[in-house]
């Protein structure tokens, strides 16, 4: 299990879509959707690098796509006035031959996890961090942060929420809006704006890089993660496709077993379709996986994967939103 009961607190954060590295997350992945509507086979490796005016897209894409305009899908996430500067190759052919035959795209650790705890079967701690987001949001679509601390006994210790555009007073009774809809119990400490009030945000305020949230991305900090990043990368690496079909099977497992908490560890090596390990860890007690085909190819068929559907999932995290791999 990894509620250990000496743990006092539970802390977890939300940033929004218009956070800097948010911002390359969404590009790169706006990218690989724009290759998957004309190629469902591309390779792509997309990697964004932005701040203050100026666009990196860089990585290796091998695709049948043509007229994929990447300035474009730059500016429509990040604004007309950035720079925007490209340098794409091929997939390197000694990692295409061990893909094309079916194997991993690279070698590595993939977590999945779900939990009882909320419907979302996500910490609740990351559900309500990423809730208040999400309202601050859709009132003031700029570039902030949440953070949610719950105490062991269940009450919520303190919220902090920084957003730009956004004055104090404003997100003091927004913060407290939400707290009433979801009827949070607990002394509460509130750090609203603590340096202050700002207004510059985004890439007018600081640098982004695709794949540096990845624990917002993924469970929470209580949960480990593999160390992939997802955002800019087709199904065919494992650091994607099999980090989500983890969590397909932790939720699997969550239901039938109508267990508390489920951990999933899926590890692979580049070239070789099978994984090295398939372990499931259901309320405390390991065991093999059985009955799911987690070749690349396998993975990639079940969850219908080969889609441009991924610029959604850079925005507020890659589970508890009802995406296949949710189900």
């Amino acid at each position: 299990m990894l509620q250990n009961d000496h743990q006092f607190y539970r802390t977890a954060e939300s940033v929004s879509p218009k956070h800097p590295d948010k911002l390359c997350d969404r590009i790169s992945d706006a990218i690989l959707d724009a290759y998957l509507a004309q190629d469902q086979d591309a390779r792509v490796a997309a990697e964004t690098c932005g701040g203050h005016g100026v666009v990196f897209v860089t990585g290796e894409i091998t695709s049948t796509a043509k007229d994929v305009d990447i300035a474009k899908i730059v500016r429509r996430i990040a604004g007309e006035g950035i720079e925007v500067h490209t340098k794409i190759v091929q997939q390197s052919p000694e990692i295409a031959s061990g893909v094309d035959t079916g194997g991993a795209g690279d070698q590595g650790i993939m977590i999945g996890y779900a939990t009882s705890e909320t419907e979302e079967m996500l910490p609740r701690e990351v559900v309500l961090s990423r809730k208040l987001n999400q309202k601050i949001f859709a009132e003031y679509p700029y570039d902030g942060k949440t953070q949610v601390t719950i105490a062991k006994d269940g009450s919520i210790a303190s919220i902090v929420a920084s957003f730009q555009n956004v004055a104090k007073d404003t997100l003091k009774q927004l913060v407290e809006d939400f707290v009433k809809e979801e009827n949070l119990a607990g002394e509460l400490a509130l750090h609203l704006n603590p340096a202050g009030d700002w207004s510059q945000g985004g890439f007018d305020a600081d640098t982004g890089l695709t794949g540096r949230k990845l624990i917002v991305d993924n469970y929470g900090p209580r949960v480990p993660i593999g160390g992939g990043a997802f955002s800019g990368k087709d199904p065919s690496k494992v650091d994607r496709s099999a980090a989500y079909m983890a969590r397909r099977i932790a939720v699997d497992y969550l239901r039938k077993r109508h267990a508390n908490e489920v951990l999933v560890r899926l590890a692979y090596a580049i070239g070789y379709e099978n994984p090295l390990e398939k372990t499931v860890i259901v309320d405390g007690q390991p065991e093999e996986i059985e009955g799911y085909d987690l070749t690349p190819r396998g993975i990639i068929s079940f969850l219908d994967l080969k889609r441009p559907i991924y610029e959604q999932t850079a925005a507020y995290g890659h589970f508890g939103h009802a995406f296949p791999w949710d189900a």
